[in-house]
């Protein structure tokens, strides 16, 4: 289990004002995206923290127990990003740039290189993330701007579309499938799917198990709780079982030396790729590369 950082400062803040509605003005966030992340937070513990009522809200035995402990871990946290102050002074000029499995300089390094040409100045780093979560904004964590398929809707973040792309299974190369060199959606629908960790938005998730062309979720799902890719890859390596990915990520992770195959899917809707950040974010250098992905220099 991963508790994330800000999950934490947000139900401090909320115990502390005792009602979603003010802890959201005091945050600077939504309620939604603070009813959302407090409701995955006890989600990921198992445990009710809060009880509701006409007037805010109030903890619950479970809540106050773990509000010491949340309290704590905010102020180690606070004290270690003191610490990281020169760090983020060196990086207050570098965008941080969020990718899921295949950073975009090896999916599409052409455009990039084209971009950071124009703008010698520019300071870009990447940053793993996990597959998203409900509350897209908060999902971005560090980010200031990140590629994916269409990530959860989320009234607080921008996004433009940058491309479609074909669906392809990935198989471990022992699966009955690996040697076709395509495949078709009704040869699929019935496969035992990868599955996915609770915290990972169902829609998103199940778009990856042809949920959207089967109008539900698969019969059959593994054990796993996938979080990442490298977790799929994982199962994958290990289990007859498969997963669907855009063409541009199996290109880069299939191969005999993983032990995994790519087949397309012919008849499946293609993934859309998309380029989104958080609206709060006022970085002139994520407005430059927005521009640049709209057709402007």
């Amino acid at each position: 289990m991963e508790l994330r950082r800000g999950h934490l400062r947000y139900f401090v803040t909320v115990a502390d004002e005792a009602s979603i509605t003010r802890a959201a003005a005091k945050l600077h966030i939504s309620q939604p995206t603070l009813s959302q992340a407090i409701s995955l937070l006890e989600s990921d513990l198992g445990l009710a923290l809060l009880e509701r009522h006409g007037r805010g809200v109030k903890l619950t035995p479970d809540g106050d127990v773990f509000l010491v402990k949340a309290r704590a871990a905010v102020s180690a946290w606070a004290d270690a990003f003191a610490v990281g102050e020169p760090y983020r002074n060196m990086r207050a000029n570098a965008t941080v740039f969020g990718f899921l499995g295949v950073p975009p300089g090896l999916d599409s390094p052409l455009p990039l290189q084209r971009f950071l040409r124009a703008h010698p100045d520019w300071d870009l780093r990447y940053l793993e993330l996990p597959f998203p979560t409900r509350e897209t904004s908060v999902w971005l964590g560090e980010a200031d701007v990140a590629v994916c398929h269409r990530p959860p809707p989320d009234a607080e973040v921008w996004r433009h579309p940058l491309r479609s792309e074909r669906r392809v299974a990935l198989v471990s190369s022992a699966h009955p499938l690996a040697a076709r060199d395509e495949l078709g959606v009704a040869d699929l629908l019935e496969e035992t799917f990868i599955g996915f960790h609770r915290s990972v938005d169902p829609d998103w998730a199940g778009f990856w198990s042809l949920d959207d062309h089967r109008g539900a979720p698969p019969r059959r799902v593994t054990a796993d709780a996938a979080a990442n890719p490298q977790e799929v890859m994982a199962a994958l390596a290990l289990r007859h079982a498969i997963t669907t990915v855009p063409a541009s990520v199996a290109r880069l992770l299939a191969g005999p030396a993983v032990r995994l195959a790519a087949i397309p899917v012919a008849d499946a809707l293609p993934a859309q790729l998309e380029l989104f950040g958080r609206k709060d974010t006022h970085n002139p250098r994520v407005a430059a590369l927005l521009a640049f992905a709209r057709g402007g220099r």
